[in-house]
């Protein structure tokens, strides 16, 4: 899908879209809980299915009313025999909070996806099957795993991804004897961490944090709860960035005592349009395209802590830089830096392109509101925020 966006000011109150990380968790722990829970407040994102479809595939029942669902949980921990494969699509969300679900049984679990998300890292998972004698098998389109996983201490790196500690925090405490979750410095996303610890507890399961140590108390139930999705930052930023290309835009919605790492945005806009810096989003790595955008829209920034974007949707640095050079802004990409050179932006001549990425088009899409343009492959934006264009026309812009 292309989109064309004229130079507009967009203006008005936009509310904010639900989060999809922590519908992400407070779905699973839903599926997990004996009884009924309900979740309230969703957007049925292309992720956010995902997750429901691997619920349903381990014997969850969920029924979608408007935008609620109401969930009967399973039992992950028993062998019931072959299931249907769990199709993750293209998130690694949910391909990493449901491997360590899928070695709780001892029976094999096939999780499916696109061959990009089979390329993303999975190699803390591999190293704990191994050492464990789970049967851990990839290839081009599924992982494939058998065994159980066992209790006690696990030790994994806190610089590859948030989501394996998520992962394991979902898994661990469903094992009949207790288990403690090491992370090796640096501790990058512990936000998203402490996310998956609160939904957790509200479905009644208990995680001692001590530093850079995780306690789990083992033989722990999820029990039901009724719950609602709160406000999502991520990409709630893309309105407020509107802000800094000449709009005039207000968000609601938004928890101000939220634990979601990306609140920070607020803060590092400012920093980009003071000249404070550099930098670091080792802890939002998701803000990264946004940043970008709004470095463009004023003089430029200095970004550190950013080599994990490379393991996202897209390189994400890399495809900022080459969308850029067509707003006539110069990026440079190091090995864990990023700097967006001060520049005039000016009307592309060529198509932008998104790079089967949903930050990357929205981010492109804030940019072509001040200089207009096309964009293609815009139908990314399903993977986490459907109606994003219509909130956009919404305040006016002029999107075709």
């Amino acid at each position: 899908m292309r989109v064309e966006i004229q130079p507009c000011r967009p203006h008005g109150t936009v509310m904010a879209p639900p989060s999809k990380s922590m519908a992400h968790r407070l779905l699973i722990c839903a599926g997990l809980s004996a009884g009924e829970s309900t979740v309230r407040r969703l957007a049925f994102s292309e992720d956010v299915k995902a997750t429901i479809d691997c619920l349903r595939a381990l014997g969850a029942e969920i029924v979608i009313d408007g935008d609620t669902a109401h969930v009967r949980g399973t039992d992950v921990t028993k062998a019931i025999g072959r299931v249907a494969g769990l199709p993750c699509r293209e998130c690694g969300s949910t391909l990493r909070f449901f491997t360590p679900l899928c070695m709780l049984c001892g029976e094999e679990r096939v999780l499916s996806g696109s061959r990009y998300l089979m390329t993303r890292p999975m190699s803390v998972y591999e190293d704990i099957a191994q050492k464990q004698g789970v049967s851990f098998m990839r290839s081009d389109e599924s992982i494939t795993v058998r065994g159980r996983l066992q209790s006690g201490v696990y030790e994994v790196r806190g610089d590859i991804s948030s989501q394996f500690i998520s992962g394991l925090l979902f898994a661990l405490p469903l094992l009949d004897g207790d288990c403690e979750i090491h992370i090796l410095p640096p501790v990058e996303s512990k936000p998203y961490i402490d996310m998956t610890v609160q939904a957790l507890a509200d479905f009644g399961v208990t995680i001692e944090n001590d530093g850079c140590i995780y306690k789990v108390r083992g033989g722990q139930r999820y029990k039901a709860a009724d719950v609602t999705v709160e406000g999502d930052h991520s990409n709630a930023a893309f309105f407020e960035a509107l802000n800094h290309a000449g709009g005039e835009v207000i968000v609601e919605g938004l928890r101000e005592d939220s634990l979601q790492g990306d609140r920070i945005y607020k803060i590092l806009f400012k920093k980009i349009k003071t000249g404070s810096g550099p930098i670091d989003i080792s802890d939002c790595p998701d803000l990264g395209p946004v940043l970008f955008a709004v470095a463009a829209l004023h003089d430029g920034a200095v970004f550190t802590g950013t080599h994990r974007l490379r393991i996202k949707e897209s390189d994400r640095a890399a495809a900022m830089k080459e969308e850029l050079m067509k707003l006539g802004i110069t990026v440079e990409v190091g090995e864990n830096d990023v700097i967006v050179r001060p520049g005039k932006l000016k009307k592309p001549t060529e198509i932008l392109f998104g790079h089967g990425d949903h930050r990357i088009v929205m981010a492109l899409s804030v940019l072509a509101t001040k200089t207009g343009g096309i964009i293609d492959g815009a139908e990314a934006v399903n993977k986490s925020f459907p109606d994003f264009f219509e909130k956009l026309k919404g305040l006016q812009a002029e999107v075709k």
